[in-house]
């Protein structure tokens, strides 16, 4: 009965008998194209590829051009009418942005974006959703709005939270990649990224975490139009100026993955040769900073710091570690004192390899300047994040490379032993190339 429900049995863990029938059987929503790896040698390098399309997806159809300028068009199935309502009387005046992970990191520049946009009309905060649940409950919750970020829509601490600030009549907005899972069951709305089917093979979210960021912009201007009621104008401008930023990023992205061969250099000098790895940033580049660092880490298998830039130099520098600083979009005194900083590091023996705007001449301190295309300020952290990622995967080849030699020494030995009736001299001649 192979290919048919007979040839299938199910039990459970205590091994009572569960029978298959047909309402068990689902079709599957993906194909082998959305999981072939193409000519990519890895499928994180393929993620990363892929990565501007998936903001452009996630952007697709949710800005209207009008006589104002850009604006965020989300339907009643992502903000519910009641709770617009809710924010333009001001009824809900605080947003909780919660994930985990590279989701949390997320969240980060949402609440950033709604706190600059919505002019202190609402409370916007990120903060892991195991933070909010343990200790950011209240017993009355009807005065906020939760969103919630997750890849999968399966994460067990985000969805418990929401559970938890539901039964606390708070409203929820989910931002989640997988159509019908778990937490777009338990939100009064939701916004896909990309088409809701953007399958990730890679353990460590990279197209997911830049389509997070897109989603989470556009729904920090929709909830910051909301909240400007009818005062006309009110933060108009800024909004329409973040948008426009916001529809250049995926460009912005391509530009990076373009100057991958710059990267993999500095990655190939100085990422094996150093012990110890931090990751500093200032500004929204401590959002990049903190991203990277979670790539790092899960690419290198080596346990990373993540500071302000100006804090670095009170911590660890007697480690003489490499520094990766993400600098992109700062200007004026804020670039001068980074340059500086980069300085002191480099006086300390430490390796910084500095992310900066292309034509920054400041960093002349850093082992390696690494190029990003100009953007708003507000979002450089974006395709910083993107040489993190990059440097992430190039040092992982670069650390792996170093074991080539021993691989070889390996197979010669193996080769050599399976030799029938080899002396032991013998085989020592086989290997001594």
């Amino acid at each position: 009965s192979a290919g048919e429900l007979e040839g299938v049995s199910r039990w459970s863990y205590d091994s009572a008998e569960l029978p298959v029938t047909a309402a068990d059987v689902v079709r599957a929503s993906i194909t082998t194209r959305d999981i072939d790896r193409g000519d990519h040698p890895h499928y994180l390098l393929k993620e990363l590829t892929q990565a501007p399309d998936s903001f452009r997806k996630t952007l697709r159809g949710k800005i209207t051009d009008t006589a104002a300028g850009p604006r965020v068009s989300l339907g009643p199935e992502i903000i519910p009418d009641r709770l617009r309502d809710s924010l333009r009387s001001g009824s809900v005046n605080r947003v909780l942005a919660v994930g985990q992970g590279t989701a949390a990191v997320a969240c980060e520049s949402l609440a950033a974006a709604l706190g600059s946009l919505a002019g202190g009309a609402v409370t916007a905060l990120a903060l892991p959703a195991t933070e909010l649940s343990g200790f950011g409950l209240r017993r009355d919750m009807s005065d906020t709005l939760v969103i919630a970020i997750s890849q999968s829509g399966t994460t067990t601490d985000t969805n418990r939270t929401v559970d938890l600030v539901r039964s606390r009549r708070a409203a929820v907005i989910a931002i989640v990649n997988r159509r019908d899972s778990d937490l777009t069951e338990r939100a009064d709305g939701v916004l896909y990224t990309s088409d809701g089917r953007d399958v990730e093979m890679s353990v460590a979210s990279t197209k997911a975490f830049y389509s997070q960021i897109a989603a989470g912009l556009l729904l920090a201007a929709a909830v910051a139009e909301e909240v400007a009621g009818e005062v006309a104008g009110r933060g108009a401008e800024e909004r329409a100026r973040l948008l426009d930023a916001v529809r250049a990023l995926p460009a912005a992205l391509e530009e990076v993955l373009a100057t991958r061969p710059a990267i993999g250099e500095a990655a190939r000098r100085f990422a094996p040769s150093r012990r110890h790895w931090a990751v500093v940033g200032s500004g929204s580049n401590r959002i990049a900073a903190r991203e990277i660092r979670i790539k790092l880490s899960e690419l290198c298998y080596k346990s990373i710091s993540s500071d302000a830039i100006e804090d670095k130099k009170h911590i660890d520098l007697s480690s003489e570690p490499l520094v990766l600083v993400c600098a992109a979009g700062l200007s004026g005194s804020t670039a001068a004192d980074a340059a500086k900083e980069v300085a002191i590091f480099r006086a300390h023996k430490a390796a910084p390899i500095v992310v900066a705007d292309a034509g920054e001449e400041r960093f002349g301190a850093a082992l390696a300047v690494l190029a990003v295309p100009a953007t708003d300020p507000q979002l450089s952290f974006v395709p910083a994040a993107m040489v993190g990622h990059l440097f992430g995967y190039e040092a992982a080849l670069a650390i792996d490379a170093q074991a080539q030699p021993l691989r070889e020494a390996h197979r010669a030995l193996e080769q050599a032993a399976a030799r029938p009736g080899a002396t032991s001299e013998e085989v020592m001649a086989a290997i001594a190339p």
